[in-house]
């Protein structure tokens, strides 16, 4: 960012096919930001229902005090690369993103951007629909069991708190903006943002906002497909997006792991212990490299010299945590040492 920019907050909004809001969000936005230190970048991701017609007229008027930026995607790209392309025009120290769709209350965004000003601490809030006791309408009970699902599996996925990953509504200081490298082009750029502030060691704070969910009627984007796309995301932001030790160590530990489950059981029974230690080695691979990690897999070897039947289930869970505990302290004692690639 230019050092002389006057840009305080630069709020990015995606676009595509949203006639029917783009006078009321403009409305709201005006009564929230409108302000000479604020840029409103939006982004129309290829519409062809007249809507970037409605945005060069908004912007032909001029009735505004913020510096208006207009950008026209030539085919629809996702909303992930219309964020990307906000974000590489932005000047702002704070990013705010906002859907076009009017869900989301501009008054919440005003509130999220005077709580992150008003504390140089804070460099991340995400808005959450789950935590306020603000207004709600939401009759799609699916979609919301799906998001918390998805919240749920990216916070054990990466030791986080989080009650709404999927919300549209967050602001950014523009420290974490240079630190992360967003590639997703769909709805998915929210699990890709998200792992890697978190990733980048960045603490997300959460804000309860107002939600109006709208039906397909009125123009609704996401559907079921996008909803196990976002599984695989969360795999990928994971278990695939990682340093070449780390996956070294996801593959080495997930082997191992499931061969020692494969001892266990008989029949459907045996399977299910390789599919529960094989899992259980993906988030060993993780948290631990190759060294830590075999440590781990001798005890566990040790575990099974001992008892008969259910007796060497038992002695194998009791050196497993053994193992585990030791493997924390190694990993310490040489988290800074050069060799800390191995542990």
């Amino acid at each position: 960012m230019p050092q002389e920019s006057s840009i305080k907050l630069s709020i990015i909004i995606p676009v595509f096919n949203e006639k029917n809001f783009l006078i009321k969000l403009f409305k709201e936005l005006d009564l929230q930001f409108n302000n000479t230190d604020t840029e409103i970048i939006i982004v129309d991701d290829g519409s062809d229902d007249g809507s970037y017609k409605i945005l060069q007229q908004i912007k032909a008027n001029k009735n505004y005090k913020y510096n208006l930026k207009l950008i026209r995607l030539d085919i629809n790209s996702g909303k992930g690369k219309a964020i990307q392309t906000g974000i590489k025009n932005s000047d702002g120290e704070y990013i705010l993103l906002q859907d076009a769709d009017l869900e989301l209350d501009s008054r919440d965004a005003r509130e999220m951007y005077d709580m992150i000003t008003n504390n140089s601490e804070i460099k991340c809030i995400f808005g959450s629909r789950y935590l306020s006791g603000k207004l709600k309408k939401n009759n799609y009970f699916f979609n919301g069991l799906i998001g918390k699902i998805n919240s749920l599996i990216f916070n054990i996925f990466f030791s986080q708190s989080l009650s709404d990953v999927h919300c549209g509504l967050k602001i950014l200081h523009r420290s974490v903006i240079d630190k992360i490298n967003l590639t997703v082009n769909d709805f998915g750029i929210e699990i890709d943002l998200a792992s890697q502030i978190v990733r980048n060691n960045f603490f997300i704070y959460e804000y309860g906002v107002s939600y109006y969910f709208r039906t397909k009627a009125q123009g609704k984007k996401i559907t079921w497909l996008d909803g196990l796309k976002s599984f695989y995301y969360l795999f990928k932001v994971r278990f695939i997006d990682n340093s070449s030790s780390t996956n070294l160590s996801i593959l080495y530990s997930s082997i191992y792991m499931a061969y020692v489950g494969s001892y266990f059981g008989m029949g459907l029974g045996n399977l299910l212990f390789i599919i529960f230690f094989f899992i259980i080695g993906l988030i060993i691979g993780i948290k631990f490299k190759i060294v830590s990690s075999s440590i781990i897999f001798l005890f566990i070897y040790f575990g099974s010299l001992f008892g008969k039947g259910q007796g060497t289930v038992l002695s194998v869970l009791i050196f497993f945590i053994f193992g585990i505990l030791l493997a924390i302290n190694v990993k310490k004692l040489f988290s800074k040492n050069s060799l800390n690639f191995l542990f």
